[in-house]
């Protein structure tokens, strides 16, 4: 679900309060094409629920998979994911880019 950021964290508190197990990921810096901007967020629960964005496809499946791991080990990750613009064209992209995404616990 695409939310905006009260909502997001809302969101986050409310399974928190709930007692669920909840990570944030933020979006910390992008380079060349990236479909979210610099503070976008996604929250995740540990049932593997979660609102917001910070990328679109295999990369926001992925940092929903590492925020999983998080809540469950505890600590944080910084990640980055990226294309160069000829690997891009390969696979059928306008462009490459890449993007710096910070996943924590909310504890």
């Amino acid at each position: 679900m695409n939310a905006h950021g009260d909502d997001i964290l809302q969101q986050a508190f409310t399974w928190q309060a709930g007692g669920q197990g909840v990570a944030l990921a933020t979006v910390i810096k992008t380079w060349g094409s990236a479909p979210r901007p610099a503070g976008a967020q996604l929250a995740v629960n540990e049932s593997g629920a979660f609102v917001g964005s910070v990328s679109g496809g295999c990369i926001e499946s992925e940092v929903v998979e590492r925020a999983l791991d998080i809540i469950t080990s505890g600590g944080a990750q910084l990640c980055e994911f990226g294309i160069s613009n000829a690997r891009a064209w390969e696979v059928g992209l306008a462009c490459g880019g890449a993007i710096k995404i910070y996943i924590e616990r909310v504890d």
